[in-house]
Formats: C-alpha cells, structure tokens, sequence
C-alpha cells in the first residue's frame, strides 16, 4: 500500500460459513483490504454495513432471509457510500439483470481468482463497474439485438418519445456522447476514454453526466447494459 493510503473495508456476506470463511482467509492476504466483517444472510449484512461502513461488500445472491438482490439494493439506497460486487455460483441471465438493477458494480463467479477479486474492488472502489468475462459475454449476447426502429412518418408528426432510436442513437445522445457510452460498454476508464478521444477527463465526466441524466441511468453497469440494449455498442 502507498504511503497514506488507506486500505479498502471489505465485508464478505455469504451463507456458506466454508465459502465465507475461505473468503475472508484470502482477501486478508491482498495488500490493500482490510476485512471488517461478515454475515451469513442479507439481513445480517444490511446491518453489519451500517455498523462499519465498508468501501466493498462482496455479496453472494442466494440467501435466507433476505437475498442478495435485495441487500444489496438496500444497501445502495441506504448507504450511498458502498459499493457492491456480486460474488455468486449464478452467471445466468436473471441473476446478472436483477444485481445490476439493484445497484451492483460488479458481478463475478465464484471461480474468480484473487487477482480478479482484487481487481473487481479496487475498480467499484473508484466508482467504475467490473463484471466477469463470461458474464459479460452473456450480457453482450443478450443486449446486442438491434433495436426495433419506428415506423416512417410524414407530416407534423411529434417526434418519438425517449428511448426510441433516432439517427441511430437513443433519447437524444449527441454523436459524442454516444462515443463515449460505446467506449464505458467496452470497459474504458475516464482517463481511457480521454486519451482514445483525444479530451480531457473533465469533458468525458461532463458527456456522462449528459448522457447518464439523458438516458436515465444511475451508474456504469446501467451504461453498459443500455448500450448493448439499443446498439450502440457491439460484441467484438
């Protein structure tokens, strides 16, 4: 760790004690992370980010008590401050769409090693999203399906209501800023997307904020999804 940089509060919740265990064991011996607790349910886990406001909460989604999808969707309404990475046996479609609706930054498998695990909280931990390959090839699969465009009009007719693809791109992005969601589709960074666009970071975080505020989306998961979603980005 940097010299007064402060480590990174994780709490693992999990209602395997062997998998929850093994977890705490090995994030204890990443530089960096600081475990400050765990629980076996949402529930327990809802009040334990309360008592120790973590950066991180990795969050398995099945669960007694209360799941993972709906921890974690308190957790993000009620403590702002916390980031959420999935943590799950579960990479199919509904899974993946319920923990990024609820506000996860990151989804990963429970075969992710500990550099991935690592990388995934340093990432959400900066306010970026991290999911696993597979998952995200699932997500592109799924959200690659060209948009349904709206039938030619004539006339006075009003323009399209939001979400309707229009000049190919959705609810009124601007070409730039549809550069910009294709490239957070593709993983980029802010400081990433500046050096690709030739712009500074200051003018990237203002096309998000433009285009986040546009298409009505609260975080880079959201982005990544809605961009597939509507075309704007493609599989490689």
């Amino acid at each position: 760790m940097t010299e007064g940089a402060r480590m990174t509060r994780v709490i693992v919740v999990d209602d395997q004690a062997v998998v929850r265990e093994g977890l705490v064991l090995l994030l204890g011996l990443l530089p960096d992370i600081e475990v400050v607790g765990s629980a076996g349910d949402g529930e327990a886990a809802l009040r334990l980010v309360g008592e120790r406001r973590p950066d991180v909460v990795l969050m398995d989604l099945r669960m007694p008590r209360m799941d993972g999808v709906e921890a974690t969707a308190r957790i993000r309404a009620e403590f702002p401050g916390t980031q959420v990475v999935v943590l799950t046996t579960y990479s199919d479609d509904e899974s993946v769409f319920a923990a990024l609706r609820a506000g996860a930054r990151g989804f990963l498998t429970k075969d992710a090693d500990a550099d991935d695990i690592a990388r995934a909280v340093a990432t959400v931990k900066r306010g970026d999203a991290q999911l696993d390959p597979t998952v995200q090839r699932r997500l592109l699969d799924t959200m690659s399906v060209p948009p349904r465009q709206p039938p030619a009009t004539t006339g006075n007719t009003p323009p399209p209501p939001p979400g309707i693809v229009r000049d190919g791109l959705p609810d009124g992005l601007t070409p730039r800023e549809g550069e910009v969601l294709a490239l957070i589709a593709d993983g980029l960074s802010n400081t990433e997307i500046a050096a690709r666009l030739y712009i500074s970071e200051a003018t990237v975080k203002t096309h998000i904020n433009n285009l986040f505020a546009k298409a009505g989306l609260r975080d880079r998961a959201q982005a990544v999804s809605y961009a597939f979603r509507h075309g704007v980005a493609r599989p490689q």
